[in-house]
């Protein structure tokens, strides 16, 4: 667009309108939104009261080439890393640069490499953008650009920084990590776990996470090695996934794989074999299990660390696990994710010929793609982390396919042992929200298979429903030069847009800020009621994107690869 165009060529796309709204309650540092999902707990909430009336105060560039990403992936494959931003009005945004060829046509993967193709993925490049309120208006600061890459294919890993009062933490290359001057940008050291040299084989495995006390947490992977490293001031240590985890399978055992998607045997799962024994799909090489990608570490108040780990043989994410470790390291507890669910064919998943159905005579509660009972698993085109609650108990939302692509949202208490799901899970870090002596979780609650409904649901603390909010706008829409929206019903979507939040804000009253691929942030109070809505840039098929608020009430949200920070 032509506004983009010349806001670009200004500097910054800079262009805020001054604010006059008073300054929020309770401004102190514990209302930074320091990391993924607010604090180390990862529950969203803040502790100020978000402005109301929002219009849009600043729009900022952070993704040059979401357009071209969209159109060769049917959807922005990039898990974009949340602002961060500190009561002394400091804002820390991502910033791609670099280049990124698109292929000829969109999605042939000529003339290589092009397109998702990691060779030209690492043609572009990751920085980190200080920009600072003054007088109402966003300024920029200074960019440090990081030697970080991304390591999946066909979906760009998620370079998530995390910050304290006086340092910002940033994802290197070779599972590094650079402290940097939250004042001017400096180097002040390169956090290395692994040596002395940059190691090209090694790489941070998703989000940084802080503790209350400024300690760092992150996972690196290297081939079948992984570590989850603790940075306390000047002292590194490690501890490795490899054979921590206790009833895991080992490297060289075989695991149960998914059985290959072909038309012409589904619906699945296949029939039985000649002898009447059930069919089951291949089995493969296990691996030792890893650190999952694009995961934030947890911590606690009590400094218990809570992760994920998976196999790391191909296709092997059914066999994964939640896992706590105390603060020196040492493990706590591990709970597999093959958990009790039985709700697959019959249950979730109804009987029918359709390709997504059951076969009929499949036993109750199997899982069709595996024709065995139902499990959780880590998938990592995801960016969902754990959340601790203010119980101690722990929920994550797990990858399973079977009920529509749809996840399950997982409770566990302090000691690891199973308490309940919810069936919908995919790609959340749910919100949580504090009342009357207990709490709710806020989660997205889409039906992609049947094309809607796609809700944003609150949960009660034993994960039932208390209500949900439909999403109802079937125009597709953008934001034109002169500020003006331009809409069109094209049939599309006559069940609403999907819910792309992947973390989101809850203020100091319970009020909840979500987005949609409909280009609208949503504002919806406690109760479950509209309170506004606001149009970003465009209807897309977004990235699952995270929100933020600052200690003013400033509401930092994303869309069309672009920062939009509202106000009043």
């Amino acid at each position: 667009m032509r506004l983009r165009a010349l806001l670009a060529a200004a500097g910054a796309l800079l262009m805020v309108l001054p604010t006059t709204s008073a300054v929020a309650d309770d401004r102190g540092r514990d209302c930074d939104w320091t990391q993924w999902g607010q604090s180390a707990a990862h529950n969203g909430v803040a502790c100020v009261r978000a402005q109301r009336d929002l219009r849009l105060l600043a729009r900022i560039v952070v993704d040059p080439f979401a357009e071209q990403e969209d159109t060769e992936g049917g959807g922005i494959p990039v898990h974009y890393p949340v602002p961060l931003v500190d009561n002394d009005g400091n804002v820390f945004a991502l910033k791609k640069g670099g280049s990124f060829v698109s292929c000829d046509p969109p999605g042939s993967g000529e003339p290589a490499p092009c397109g998702l193709d990691p060779a030209n993925l690492n043609r572009m490049t990751w920085s980190v953008q200080a920009l600072r309120w003054r007088h109402g208006q966003l300024a920029p600061q200074w960019t440090f650009t990081t030697d970080w890459k991304p390591t999946q294919r066909f979906f760009e890993a998620m370079v998530q920084s995390a910050m304290t009062g006086d340092s910002i933490y940033v994802p290197g290359a070779g599972g590094t990590v650079f402290q940097l001057s939250k004042r001017d940008g400096r180097v002040l050291r390169r956090i290395n776990p692994l040596g002395t040299t940059v190691d090209p084989d090694a790489f941070v495995a998703g989000s940084l996470t802080l503790d209350s006390h400024g300690t760092l947490f992150y996972n690196v992977i290297k081939g079948e090695d992984s570590w989850l490293v603790r940075v306390d001031r000047n002292r590194i240590s490690k501890v490795a996934y490899g054979s921590l985890i206790p009833g895991a399978p080992s490297p060289n055992d075989l695991c149960y794989t998914n059985f290959q998607v072909s038309g012409a045997e589904r619906p699945y799962p296949p029939p039985p074999q000649p002898d009447g024994s059930p069919t089951l799909p291949r089995q493969t090489r296990c691996g030792p299990q890893r650190a999952a990608m694009n995961a934030a570490p947890a911590v606690g108040p009590d400094g218990t660390i809570v992760t994920l780990s998976r196999p790391t043989g191909p296709s092997t994410e059914n066999y994964s696990y939640l896992v706590a470790f105390n603060p020196d390291l040492t493990l706590k507890w591990a709970s597999s994710l093959r958990l009790p669910l039985n709700d697959g064919c019959g249950v979730l998943v109804p009987y029918g010929t359709g390709f997504y159905d059951c076969r009929p005579g499949a036993a109750l509660g199997v899982d069709p793609n595996t024709n065995l009972a139902p499990v959780a698993s880590v998938l990592e085109q995801g960016s969902a982390a754990p959340v601790i609650l203010p119980d101690g108990n722990i929920v994550y939302g797990a990858r399973t396919s079977y009920n529509g692509f749809r996840g399950h949202l997982l409770k566990f208490d302090n000691r690891g042992r199973y308490l309940a799901s919810y069936d919908f899970g995919w790609d959340i870090t749910p919100g949580v929200l504090r009342h009357d002596g207990t709490y709710s979780l806020l989660i997205k609650d889409n039906h992609y298979l049947t094309g809607g409904p796609f809700g944003l649901t609150l949960l009660n603390a034993d994960l039932k429903k208390e209500w949900s909010f439909t999403n109802t706008e079937t125009k597709t829409c953008q934001r034109d030069p002169d500020g003006s929206i331009t809409c069109t019903d094209d049939g599309q979507h006559p069940n609403g847009f999907e819910w792309c939040v992947a973390a989101p804000v809850i203020d100091r009253d319970g009020t909840i800020f979500g987005l949609s691929e409909d280009g609208n942030l949503y504002v919806i109070d406690k109760q479950g009621k509209l309170r506004q809505r606001v149009f970003l840039s465009k209807t897309v098929a977004s990235a699952y994107t995270p929100l933020s608020l600052d200690s003013r009430g400033r509401v930092y949200a994303q869309n069309n690869g672009e920062m939009y920070v509202l106000g009043h």
